[in-house]
């Protein structure tokens, strides 16, 4: 590999400025390349980054310059920590809008995670970073993500990100938290639609939601513009049916509906379990700006795909990436190794031809330069 082919996967972020007025022995692309690869290949910390670079010098120098050597880790963690999070995540957005179009009612799943063991100080837990991201189930990708103020503040997070990107064509499905005029107001002016699910922070809404719908689906929605949709899973001894009704006669709702930036669709979800005889149900309510030509199967598609943004990111990012033990504390160094951690997870997910999980692929890489390029350069 030669600088030319370096500089196609990495251009995204060689505008990303370097935090250090002085003393740079090495190259900031130097050391963002190592740290990606690094991570890649299973790196969880900056102890494990350098180890890396000195395993790899021989192949790294020949498209690197290490005339200075590898960076220690006491520099890798200093530069990490210094580095502006907004400028790498503009350069993480731009590289990912270059990778995933967002158009065709694609799904983006926002929703947010902790970084369990990122708080600064042994005694106090309450400077933990939580990350929120933005998912696109169908690719399995981050598209973005921003940093919180702690978990319970995601909020004005949310609103940061959704400001970030161009949704044109895209559907953004948010847990309750979110549920409010201002984000629907903010998804529709980046040119997306929104499916909100309706819980106890808006307490009106959600008790006139549920009696429009429930009265309604009692009475079959005689009169109403609505559809249905039923599916049923099973595996060992567990049996899932999902069913879902859509009305779109929003005016029903009154005052509760009145106001709701796009509000076309109110949407009934029952999911009942059969686990070896124990049944149970559950019932839950969204609201929707898409209108009644997007039927009540691609609704169910649309909430079902948002909850696989924990086994598809989260999970992956706790097992595969051991998240949650990482220990890296000081500055914005757990943001931006996160931000590493989850660029690895997108480039790992877009290679197809080793049909193994996450984490085996990550040693492969380890393994064998020649697959770590074709994961980079997929």
């Amino acid at each position: 590999m030669d600088a030319q082919a370096t500089a196609k996967i990495l251009r995204a972020f060689e505008q990303m400025p370097d935090p250090r007025a002085r003393n740079r022995h090495h190259q900031l692309i130097n050391i963002f390349t190592i740290a990606l690869f690094a991570v890649i290949c299973g790196a969880d910390g900056w102890v494990a980054v350098t180890a890396y670079g000195h395993a790899k010098f021989e192949w790294l120098a020949t498209f690197l310059d290490l005339s200075r050597g590898i960076p220690s880790h006491d520099t890798f963690n200093d530069v990490f920590a210094r580095l502006n999070p907004e400028a790498f995540e503009a350069c993480f957005r731009q590289w990912m809008a270059s990778v995933v179009q967002l158009t065709g009612g694609k799904l983006v799943a926002i929703d947010g995670k902790s970084l369990r063991r990122s708080f600064e100080k042994g005694w106090d837990k309450s400077g933990m970073a939580h990350m929120v991201s933005a998912f696109v189930q169908a690719n399995r990708m981050v598209f973005a993500q921003v940093k919180t103020e702690g978990k319970g503040q995601e909020l004005s997070a949310i609103e940061q990100l959704l400001g970030m990107i161009d949704l044109n064509g895209a559907v953004v499905s948010i847990d309750a938290i979110a549920c409010n005029r201002n984000i629907a107001r903010k998804i529709l002016q980046a040119r997306g639609q929104y499916v909100l699910q309706v819980k106890g922070n808006q307490s009106i809404l959600e008790a006139r939601l549920a009696a429009t719908m429930d009265d309604a689906r009692r009475d079959h929605f005689a009169g109403l513009a609505s559809d249905y949709h039923e599916q049923v899973d099973g595996d060992h001894g567990r049996i899932e049916t999902r069913k879902l009704w859509v009305c779109w006669n929003v005016e029903l709702l009154g005052e509760a509906g009145r106001d709701w930036p796009g509000l076309r669709a109110m949407i009934l979800m029952q999911r009942t379990r059969d686990v070896d005889g124990k049944i149970s149900t559950e019932q839950h309510y969204y609201i929707s700006s898409l209108d009644r030509r997007t039927k009540a199967k691609r609704l169910a598609e649309y909430i079902r795909g948002h909850w696989s943004v924990e086994n598809n990111l989260h999970w992956q990012l706790d097992v595969s990436f051991r998240e949650d033990e990482r220990r890296i504390r000081s500055g914005h160094g757990a943001e931006n190794f996160s931000r590493l951690c989850r660029m690895g997870l997108n480039l790992l997910k877009e290679e197809k031809t080793q049909k193994t999980g996450i984490a085996i692929k990550r040693q492969i890489c380890g393994w064998s330069n020649d697959y770590l390029l074709k994961v980079v350069f997929s």
